[in-house]
């Protein structure tokens, strides 16, 4: 371990997690994120770090927003190339998660009209749910030529 570590940060991540390769945009700022897939199910994952709290030292409601976001919409990825955009996302805040603590989620499909799929997704911790919610997502098409990257949303 480096001495750039504080007391809450540290290297290991729970049993089937790994990082996701998100080395650019807003994903390179807010993470690093991790997933797990078992059985065709999708959980998402972030540690606390002291750059996602808000003044009491919690996650701040923003950064359990994104994360809803990622997580819930992950629950319409048949595979690693499905592409989604949120629609509407709807968010209860139940409980704080603190500074160094890992954050995990995942979502269900309850409906699909068409391309429009909407998910009931919850943010745990450890045994403590901090946030449950609904999600309305729809999946676009891709296209190739983005700069730096193999494809881009269709507009």
């Amino acid at each position: 371990m480096t001495d750039d570590f504080n007391r809450y940060q540290t290297t290991e991540l729970p049993p089937g997690y790994t990082q996701i390769a998100w080395h650019r945009g807003f994903g390179r700022q807010i993470g690093p994120l991790f997933e797990k897939r078992e059985n065709g199910h999708l959980t998402r994952a972030f540690r606390v770090e002291e750059y996602h709290t808000n003044g009491m030292l919690n996650a701040h409601g923003g950064m359990l927003m994104t994360f809803a976001d990622m997580a819930w919409g992950g629950a319409v990825e048949k595979d690693d190339d499905t592409w989604w955009v949120t629609v509407r996302l709807l968010c209860d805040f139940l409980a704080g998660a603190p500074l160094g603590s890992f954050v995990e989620g995942d979502g269900t499909v309850v409906g699909r009209q068409d391309d429009v799929i909407t998910v009931e997704g919850r943010i745990w911790t450890g045994d403590k749910t901090i946030m449950r919610g609904t999600g309305i997502f729809k999946i676009i098409p891709r296209r190739e030529g983005a700069p730096g990257r193999g494809a881009v949303a269709a507009t």
